[in-house]
């Protein structure tokens, strides 16, 4: 599978669509941002750095400050591939955010998505 195109998507340019895909479900926007900062270790002003910079989905993975020790505790199927069991380590991460908006979407709830 190449995945270089994904890696230089603009995580700028899918961060609203992760927004409306929570709020469309009756979901905030502010835990669509609890999520990101759970999995990647950002807070809000470098987040919002990233955002304005436009940086790809590589670089927004590649300078998190750190993935949360929990991630590997993420699984389940996104995009017809078990999370758990994709190789390419930044490919995981992009499919773990996805993961989590989805769980956030379909109502489960903050503690269970933040495997606390």
């Amino acid at each position: 599978m190449d995945n270089t195109r994904i890696y230089k998507i603009s995580f700028a340019s899918v961060y609203p669509l992760y927004i409306q895909k929570a709020e469309r479900k009756g979901r905030t926007k502010a835990e669509v941002d609890e999520i990101i900062f759970w999995l990647t270790g950002y807070n809000e002003q470098t987040l919002q750095q990233h955002i304005d910079y436009k940086t790809d989905f590589e670089t927004f993975f590649t300078q998190a400050p750190q993935i949360n020790p929990n991630a590997s505790k993420i699984t389940g199927v996104i995009c017809g591939y078990r999370v758990e069991e994709i190789e390419d380590k930044l490919m995981q991460k992009i499919r773990y955010l996805d993961k989590l908006i989805d769980e956030l979407a379909k109502g489960k709830a903050m503690e269970k998505i933040l495997r606390q």
